[in-house]
């Protein structure tokens, strides 16, 4: 359509479209060229002070430059952290989950898990060194189904205590998981006290555990091993807890304390040890395993 002339205020002409269509065509493309073009996975957005950070500024520690959140760890990560570097040697990292109970569409679930996580189950053990002393790690991954708690995870876990206990050493546990795995149903729960079996036989050897709590650890995994550490550590404001506040209250019928299952609420009611910076684990895992080492 052609345009009309018209005087402003001012006596200026003023040359306006009688096509609104035209104009908002050329609105969206200044508006275009304007926009910075952002790759994706450039950014992320911190969940506790919903800052959006710059990936590059997250260190290896993975904490927020605004607001020092402990962003979740996948094993890698964790190993490279705390583990001398070179020492790690895995245990058991062919084992993969079955579907035990015929659960539908399981093993789609497994593989897409493992796409996303880069392993083959929830957890991750091994052996290594922390500060030149000798340990037998296992890291659950969050990546994985939410770390829950299957059949393979507790058979890991178990090998790798009793491995410890067979050679004399110490085992630190990094837990995060959502609980239980309800797609291998009873088999899921069962690992609850095939993991706590042995580890009361990695205790009678006067042997040491260590768990450190990661956000979240909360279901089984809280009502089992997670809390059978002769030390307990913790990361700051880690969930940790059995049954989600929700449910919990909707079963009392009374407001939860401001807090409510954090880490710096379990240390205040003697649930957790000691809770430590992210930066500092490594040399605080090296310390108590120098002041516990087997002569």
């Amino acid at each position: 359509m052609g345009r009309i002339d018209s005087l402003n205020l001012f006596g200026k002409k003023n040359y306006f479209s009688v096509d609104s269509g035209d104009r908002t065509k050329k609105n969206d493309r200044k508006r275009a060229k304007a926009e910075p073009s952002i790759p994706d996975g450039m950014w992320i957005k911190c969940n506790t002070c919903k800052a959006i950070i710059y990936k590059k500024e997250v260190t290896e520690y993975k904490l927020c430059p605004n607001c020092d959140a402990h962003f979740r760890m996948s094993p890698e990560e964790r190993i490279r952290i705390i583990c001398d570097e070179g020492s790690f040697k895995e245990l058991d990292a062919e084992m993969e989950p079955k579907n035990p109970m015929d659960y539908p569409d399981y093993e789609t679930v497994i593989q897409k898990a493992q796409k996303k996580s880069g392993i083959r189950e929830g957890v991750v053990t091994g052996t290594c060194r922390i500060c030149e002393q000798p340990a037998v790690i296992a890291v659950m991954d969050s990546h994985f189904m939410m770390g829950s708690m299957g059949s393979v995870v507790g058979e890991k876990i178990t090998r790798a205590v009793e491995y410890a206990t067979g050679h004399s050493l110490p085992v630190i546990i990094f837990t995060t998981s959502g609980g239980a795995r309800m797609q291998e149903g009873i088999i899921s729960l069962m690992q609850m006290a095939k993991v706590s079996e042995a580890l009361g036989r990695h205790d009678e050897a006067g042997l040491l555990y260590i768990t450190v709590l990661t956000d979240p650890t909360t279901g089984g995994v809280t009502a089992s091993f997670a809390m059978l550490g002769d030390i307990i550590l913790s990361e700051p404001k880690a969930l940790i807890g059995f049954a989600g506040q929700r449910v919990i209250k909707s079963t009392i019928h009374q407001d939860l304390p401001e807090g409510f299952q954090r880490a710096e609420f379990q240390l205040e009611h003697g649930f957790v040890d000691r809770i430590v910076h992210r930066e500092k684990l490594r040399g605080e895992l090296g310390d108590i395993l120098r002041l516990h080492a087997v002569q």
